[in-house]
């Protein structure tokens, strides 16, 4: 594996980039790596892609309909 060395951080980004490994329980080296990797492995979303997804999705559920009733029962299932 290749070595990186970076200079000249802002102090700013260094300790967003400590704090987030504290909070992820990662040494700051793997928190900079897996941040590099989200950065550059991004998806780019496409509005047609997620609109054609939640109209199959509308179509298998439109024969549901969610009362007010419905919707109190489950959740106070949830917190029993």
């Amino acid at each position: 594996m290749a070595t990186l060395t970076i200079k000249n951080i802002p102090d700013e980004i260094y300790n967003q980039l400590k704090q987030q490994a504290i909070l992820h329980r990662r040494s700051l080296n793997k928190e900079v790596i897996i941040s590099l990797e989200q950065a550059l492995h991004k998806k780019q979303i496409n509005p047609n892609v997620i609109m054609t997804k939640a109209r199959k999705l509308r179509a298998k559920t439109t024969k549901f309909h969610l009362t007010e009733k419905i919707l109190k029962t489950a959740k106070d299932k949830g917190r029993s």
